[in-house]
């Protein structure tokens, strides 16, 4: 059973403004993802909002909205998680209030 994806458009602009090799290796991870549900390096933060983690600090915040939905929320780097992941806590609640 394949994951259905779904990206909200502050992901996107944050995505686009990455270089291509940046921008493959996180298609990758989320290809294992669609595919396989194959996180990788990821945690819960709670509340239902989580991250993607690479080893040089890259952060994808994402949530599973439903049995088969992935929302990829966000991103950024380690050194501005905190503020990422506030973005991330209110895109989430934008998205869940509808």
């Amino acid at each position: 059973m394949q994951l259905q994806i779904e990206r909200t458009s502050e992901f996107m602009e944050w995505f686009e403004s990455l270089n291509l090799k940046d921008q493959m290796q996180i298609d990758s991870r989320i290809q294992r993802i669609r595919d396989h549900a194959h996180f990788g390096d990821a945690k819960n933060l709670g509340d239902g909002l989580a991250e993607l983690r690479w080893k040089n600090g890259r952060r994808v915040y994402f949530s599973k909205t439903g049995p088969v939905v992935i929302l990829l929320l966000n991103g950024g780097l380690k050194n501005a998680q905190k503020k990422d992941i506030q973005k991330a806590r209110l895109l989430l609640e934008r998205f869940a209030n509808g």
